[in-house]
């Protein structure tokens, strides 16, 4: 966005402005507020759904980690001798 592309500052004490048009203003003001409110709350919403998974992920990945560890079938697995046939 270019400088001229901006909306100038309004300085109330300075510019003359209607009472209508403070009016809109404190209106703009309040919808712009409210929807700040909200987007806040949706935004903590959602990190505690996110920490919420991450801990669900890594606790599945430390309980296979864990049960893996205790496999003990593949220790006592001895290879087949190998059998030489004489013809």
């Amino acid at each position: 966005m270019a400088d001229g592309d901006q909306m100038k500052k309004v300085d109330l004490s300075k510019d003359k402005v209607s009472a209508i048009q403070r009016e809109y203003m404190k209106r703009v003001q309040k919808q712009n507020d409210e929807r700040v409110a909200q987007w806040r709350g949706i935004r903590m919403r959602n990190r505690f759904i996110g920490v919420g998974l991450g801990c669900m992920v890594a606790s599945i990945y430390a309980y296979s980690m864990i049960a893996i560890k205790q496999e003990s079938f593949l220790d006592d697995f001895n290879e087949p001798e190998k059998v030489v046939v004489e013809k």
